[in-house]
């Protein structure tokens, strides 16, 4: 593609900046709608099998991060031969890759314990997921968004992520730490309320299953 972003001569800049952006999203998106099904969709070898069930939802965050990884090595290959330089922050990448996925695993246990009971909430995860899409800036630029829109934009947690890719890949500045520190917290904390609301409701996600 041969779009150029705002202020920037490079012809692959766009290019940069929609892959940096999507590359992380798709990891994240299909992590959380394989988990929200992911008890469903095992009930077979769950009703035969004594397992671990989060452990279902780490086979596919693992699984995610190998197609992560492919893809990023391609994606390195591309941006060393249109002559990108990189910062020291370059070394973020795991760690930013690790908070989004954990991210996705305390939203993806939750959602997989509560389809269980309420199966539609696959249907409805899958809407969420595509308004989130669209709200997170990655197939655009926050600059052209209304002002109002922009302000709340920081509250968003996709955008904290996918902005910290785009600083390092694309703009060659460090991550907002501030918001990824608070993330961190709050993911944690996220994790902490959803393994308490699985291990509240076990026992009835086997018997319904």
């Amino acid at each position: 593609m041969g779009s150029r972003m705002p202020g920037s001569a490079d012809i692959y800049s766009y290019s940069i900046y929609l892959t940096a952006g999507l590359v992380p999203w798709i990891a994240f998106s299909n992590t959380i709608a394989r988990s929200t099904s992911v008890f469903l969709d095992k009930r077979h070898l769950i009703s035969k099998i004594k397992l671990s069930l989060p452990a279902l939802i780490i086979y596919i965050i693992l699984s995610e991060t190998i197609t992560f990884i492919i893809t990023m090595m391609l994606f390195f290959v591309f941006l060393f031969c249109t002559g990108s330089h990189f910062k020291k922050n370059i070394l973020l990448i795991p760690f930013v890759y690790y908070l989004q996925q954990l991210f996705a695993f305390g939203f993806g246990l939750l959602t997989a314990t509560l389809t269980v009971f309420i199966r539609d909430l696959r249907e409805i995860v899958g809407i969420i997921l595509q308004l989130w899409f669209w709200f997170t800036p990655i197939v655009y630029l926050r600059l052209i968004l209304p002002d109002v829109v922009s302000s709340i934009m920081q509250y968003n947690p996709a955008y904290v992520i996918i902005e910290s890719y785009h600083n390092i890949f694309l703009f060659n500045k460090d991550p907002n730490y501030g918001a990824l520190i608070v993330m961190t917290i709050l993911i944690h904390g996220m994790i902490f309320i959803s393994y308490k609301v699985f291990r509240a409701l076990e026992k009835d996600v086997r018997d319904f299953l």
